[in-house]
Order: structure tokens, then C-alpha cells, then sequence
């Protein structure tokens, strides 16, 4: 995590725990010639505009005051939404019997991408269930060779 990223989760997480609401992931990123500082929040009923809107707002305000980051920025305040990534053990620990979406920085039997049903995790490996064709397999999954990890949406 960049030094940017470090300091902004000091400040935030104060404003997230007055409002019991949980950082989820945090960016900070050039696209074009703009910079953008991303705070993805969430709680388990979710979180809508107006909490967006006050992290933000409570956020700004501390950043102008302290102004930590040399040049010009946009933050956006967020939910992750429903494809959510999990980065943390409690992310993937949550996500126990549900459907997630996993890629691998190199083959794992010749394949990269995984979709399945997280059965079980620890902090080495995880496992999943996966269904190829029409029969169920389990898939066992380094967790050091995860490169993205996060909860897949399924319409049945």
C-alpha cells in the first residue's frame, strides 16, 4: 500500500467506526492526466448514497485539513458493490457458501480462472466447488497464487 494509501486509512477508519461501517478497499489512481482516491465501504445491510455522502464529506474535510496528498485528486466514496473483492481472511471468511469468482497469477491444472461455491478457507489455501459441464468438482487454490478474489453474482 502506498504511503498515501496508509495515511488516508488512519483517517477514515475513525469516520467509519463513529458510523459502524467497514473499509473495504481503497485506491489511488492515475487515469489520463487525473488523479481519483477510491474508498469502497459497506455493512452487512449495505450502505446507501446518504452514508456515501457524509464519509465523503467528513473525509474531505480532514484531508483539507492535514493535505496529505501534493496535488490535485478526486475522491469517490463507495459501496463495492454486489461483486465485491475480497482482499482480507474476513472477506473470504464471509464469503463461505457463496458463489465467488477467482483468477490465479499462473495455471492451476492448465486453467487461470475459477467459479464456484467457496467451501472452505484458511490462510494458506481455499477451496471451491466448481461445476464443469455438469459435474461438480472441488478445487483446491494456493492462496499465494490468488491474483483477484471476489464474489460473483449468479441469475438462476
Amino acid at each position: 500500500m502506498s504511503k498515501i494509501t496508509t495515511l488516508v486509512e488512519e483517517i477514515v477508519t475513525p469516520i467509519l467506526d463513529d458510523m459502524s461501517l467497514e473499509l473495504i478497499d481503497m485506491e489511488y489512481v492515475k487515469e489520463g492526466s487525473n488523479w481519483f482516491l477510491r474508498i469502497f465501504i459497506d455493512k452487512d445491510s449495505g450502505v446507501d448514497i446518504e452514508e456515501c455522502g457524509i464519509v465523503s464529506e467528513r473525509l474531505s474535510e480532514k484531508l483539507d485539513e492535514i493535505d496529505p496528498i501534493p496535488h490535485n485528486y478526486f475522491l469517490e466514496v463507495s459501496s463495492p458493490g454486489a461483486e465485491r473483492p475480497l482482499k482480507k481472511d474476513k472477506d473470504f471468511e464471509k464469503a463461505i457458501g457463496k458463489n465467488v469468482y477467482v483468477k490465479t497469477y499462473e495455471p492451476l491444472n492448465g486453467e487461470k480462472a475459477f467459479e464456484g461455491t467457496l467451501l472452505s478457507y484458511t490462510s494458506d489455501q481455499l477451496s471451491l466447488e466448481v461445476t464443469i459441464k455438469t459435474r461438480k468438482k472441488k478445487v483446491e487454490i494456493p492462496t499465494d497464487k490468488i491474483a483477484i478474489a471476489r464474489l460473483a453474482v449468479t441469475f438462476s
